[in-house]
């Protein structure tokens, strides 16, 4: 039985436009085009790791509008684990949609080699792209944009 991990995933949606990232380093055909997202650490609330997650992965400070609902997403052959993964609508105080900026991660929790990304704004029409199941929740964060 996979063991099952609670994540959460973040939509940060501006001007018609959706906060992604694409690694730097490894290819685009083994990472795709993500969102930030990540681990629920334990105590934490959903919605204060979504805002952890945010931060960590792109460098800016954001907080969340309402919850999108959960889904569960099986990420086997790549680890024996169910995500149950919370979606959040999040908002940033100040976003430039032409913005593109690098991020990344020094020290990661798998131990793994630093690994950065640049992040950049994706019109919302084609995000249907989103890698391992991370567009599960866009028509509901669509819905009332």
């Amino acid at each position: 039985m996979p063991l099952e991990v609670d994540k959460v995933v973040c939509y940060v949606i501006h001007d018609g436009h959706i906060l992604v990232f694409t690694h730097d380093t490894v290819a685009l055909t083994r990472t795709g085009v993500r969102v930030p997202a990540g681990t629920i650490e334990c105590g934490e609330t959903p919605e204060r790791a979504a805002e952890r997650e945010l931060f960590e992965e792109t460098g800016r400070s954001g907080s969340v509008v309402r919850s999108l609902g959960t889904e569960r997403y099986d990420v086997r052959p790549a680890r024996d684990e169910i995500a149950v993964r919370h979606f959040f609508l999040m908002s940033l105080q100040q976003a430039d949609v032409t913005e593109r900026w690098r991020a990344g991660e020094r020290s990661r929790a798998d131990g793994g080699e630093e690994v950065s990304w640049t992040c950049w704004w994706m019109p919302l029409r084609d995000a249907h792209v989103l890698a391992a199941g991370l567009g599960a929740r866009l028509g509901w964060a669509a819905a009332d944009r």
